[in-house]
């Protein structure tokens, strides 16, 4: 009897349930595999963990459906009902509509100042992502052609938005001063608010700084049209019926992969057992290894880079060909971590917290408040989870997202609490108040108070070491096809091809960073092994 070929799939998360799901369910393919899924961790779902802070439901990772036109995890919601829900959950009524911007001392910003911004801000995007002509982004054409236009001297997106930001200033030659701000001038707030936006990007592209973010690869990035929702059952609904149709003893838990050997020419390894002719071993953690004819690695790019860079131990034996290892460490990923907080309860009102943008001082400022650490000054919003919910949401990304890690749920509800409290009082109507404080309301009318907190911790978790990938600076959406590439590449006369293969959103070039991309590509990689075995139903 010759043997079924053996896949085994390297994590249980969206890349890899889904391609276990369609080799499992393809037409003729039941009886044609030995196949395993193996997880290090001791749940399924990897970037996907839908929970529960204070009765609510909530997503510790993976947050939206990014358009549901297309979307193929938009159809899995909706074929399985997990639209919708008894139990309220995050964001179930969309991105807040109005926003209360408030600048550092006190200020609320009124929305003909803000708006203008955000619509530069908007329109610089639209056209970075070619949605639409140059001529619209700011008022003054004339600009554009005299300055070689935006894309002229753009490595970065981060030196493409500020261009963008001092034609907007270029073009506005009636710059008049605005009263009842305090210490801030018109040109400081809207400097303030763009940088406000920039930190949503921040979030959004998972890049710590956007100086590092390719401004030439954003135009590559592909959304889906439509609405983008959240999943009223949670997102692990997903995760759950791609898992379901599985035999049970095809996903083990707790099985951390530690070293994959493979044969880049075919060849035996002389300490494999000569009379098991699978080529591929995979040593675990525990000690233990499994054979197998072909592997789908789908662990995250921030385990790669760690796996293939020889300080930390290297994940391949041997080591992945130099190709492959450079376009790993020249892509980007980065840290996005969330933060829920809640409300003190105020007697027995429902809260009225106002979903928050917050607008803090340039970090050169003399204007700054000492009591507010950078860390929150780097984040741009807090909003309720949903209308009148008492937990709040504030997303970090890049190095205050790392620090956010490291801190004790003690010291951030009181940061965050002095820092909201100081927002949202009202100026002194003189710049110094009789304690000299730099016009900081002491008043308890605005005291905010939060009882209980829950942060992620996605940089600090050694199967993720990040949260998702994005274009640096001296890298391309190329990279990202690289990443795909599978080993050995099967021309003909490679003895064993398809040994290893690479799935996960950091393969995805115009869907990375998202779980539609993730399932893209384990669709990708399953259809890779059907068609070599010729059990064709892409």
């Amino acid at each position: 009897m010759a043997k079924k070929p053996r896949i085994v799939i390297i994590g249980a998360g969206m890349a890899g349930l889904t391609a276990a799901n369609k080799l499992y369910t393809s037409t003729g393919s039941r009886d044609m595999f030995e196949l395993f899924v193996v997880e290090g961790g001791n749940r399924i779902g990897g970037r996907i963990n839908t929970s529960e802070f204070c009765g609510d439901r909530i997503e510790l990772g993976a947050t939206w459906i990014h358009g549901i036109g297309g979307s193929p995890v938009h159809q899995i919601a909706e074929k399985t009902n997990a639209l919708e829900s008894d139990q309220p959950w995050e964001c179930m009524d969309g991105f807040p509509d109005e926003h209360k911007t408030i600048a550092e001392g006190g200020f609320e910003l009124n929305a003909s100042l803000v708006d203008p911004v955000s619509t530069l801000f908007k329109n610089l995007m639209d056209f970075a992502q070619r949605k639409v002509a140059e001529e619209s982004v700011v008022a003054d054409a004339r600009w554009c052609s005299r300055n070689g236009g935006f894309r002229g001297g753009n490595k970065s997106l981060g030196a493409y938005l500020r261009r963008g930001l001092d034609a907007y200033w270029d073009s506005r030659k009636d710059f008049e001063e605005l009263g009842g701000y305090g210490e801030w001038s018109r040109k400081l707030l809207e400097e303030a608010v763009f940088a406000m936006l920039e930190n949503t990007q921040r979030t959004y592209t998972s890049a710590g700084d956007l100086f590092d973010l390719d401004f030439e690869a954003e135009s590559e990035y592909r959304m889906f049209p439509g609405e983008e929702i959240t999943i009223s059952k949670g997102y692990l609904s997903i995760i759950k019926y791609l898992a379901s149709v599985l035999p049970p003893d095809v996903i083990q838990l707790g099985r951390r992969a530690n070293r994959i050997e493979w044969q880049p020419q075919g060849h035996h390894h002389q300490q494999q057992q000569v009379d098991d002719s699978r080529p591929v071993k995979i040593h675990f953690f525990d000690g233990s290894f499994m054979l197998a004819d072909h592997v789908i690695v789908t662990v995250s790019l921030g385990v790669l880079k760690a796996g293939t860079c020889r300080d930390s131990g290297m994940l391949f034996s041997p080591p992945l060909p130099s190709y492959k290892t450079d376009a790993i460490s020249r892509l980007g990923y980065g840290v996005v971590n969330k933060l829920f907080l809640q409300l003190s309860p105020n007697g027995n009102k429902k809260p009225e917290f106002p979903s928050l943008q917050m607008v803090f001082h340039p970090s050169e400022s003399e204007l700054r408040h000492k009591k507010i650490p950078w860390w929150i000054r780097r984040t741009a919003s807090l909003s309720p989870i949903y209308n009148n919910s008492s937990v709040l949401l504030s997303w970090f990304a890049g190095k205050e997202a790392v620090e956010l890690e490291t801190l004790s749920n003690e010291e951030i509800i009181n940061v965050v609490s002095a820092t909201v409290s100081s927002l949202l009082s009202k100026p002194h109507k003189e710049t110094k108040s009789e304690n000299g404080s730099n016009g900081f309301c002491n008043g308890n009318e605005s005291e905010v108070r939060f009882v209980k907190v829950l942060k992620t911790r996605w940089g600090s978790d050694p199967l993720f070491l990040g949260s998702y990938s994005y274009v640096t600076v001296g890298s391309s959406g190329a990279d990202f096809d690289t990443m795909a590439e599978p080993l050995p590449k099967p021309p003909t006369g490679v003895h064993r091809p398809l040994q290893i293969l690479f799935a996960g959103e950091a393969t995805h070039r115009t869907h990375y960073s998202t779980t539609h991309g993730a399932y893209f590509s384990g669709l990708r990689e399953a259809n890779r092994l059907l068609q070599h075995y010729h059990c064709v139903e892409v």
